[in-house]
């Protein structure tokens, strides 16, 4: 279902977007709309085949992307050898404070993309942008993996809210 977003005017949050429904009304738009419009906006910038050219870029990517799930969400950005986009793939779903990652999944979808590279990312519901040990143990496990097929592990970016931790200016890779 297509949905039209406008601005108002005034001054509470929960009425200064508006969604047309299917009966041409004008509604309060919810916060689950505001963002699902927000991922669309930045899926249209951030297309197949271009180019992340700062780790500033991805990390506002991923925010967008990321940033209002109130459950975990595992995500891969698998990029040619030119660090190019080839696909976004959130790949795990998990519940407030964790999900479960599966090496063996992402080392096949890695393959189908015929990715060169990957940046990994999750967000931390909590708000808490701070690298569990779990999170370490995880990246290691997987840039392993990875490393076997000759494909480089350009980062791991938690995403908590509008802030994001990155591994690799971090040394954690």
């Amino acid at each position: 279902m297509s949905q039209q977003f406008f601005s108002s005017s005034h001054s509470s949050f929960d009425s200064s977007l508006l969604v047309r429904d299917a009966h041409g009304r004008y509604l309060p738009a919810s916060i689950d709309q505001i963002l699902e419009a927000a991922r669309q906006v930045i899926d249209q910038k951030m297309q197949r085949g271009m180019a992340f050219t700062s780790p500033a870029k991805v990390k506002e990517y991923l925010a967008a992307k990321l940033g209002g799930f109130e459950h975990e969400v595992f995500a891969v950005l698998f990029l040619d050898s030119q660090h190019r986009l080839i696909e976004y793939a959130e790949m795990f779903r998990g519940t407030i404070d964790r999900a479960s990652v599966h090496p063996r999944e992402v080392l096949k979808e890695t393959l189908r993309c015929n990715a060169a590279a990957v940046i990994f990312s999750h967000n931390h519901p909590s708000g808490d942008p701070k690298p569990s040990g779990a999170d370490k143990v995880l990246t290691k496990r997987l840039k392993d993996a990875l490393a076997l097929v000759d494909v480089r592990t350009l980062d791991h970016i938690i995403v908590a809210g509008d802030t994001t931790t990155s591994f690799a200016e971090r040394d954690l890779l």
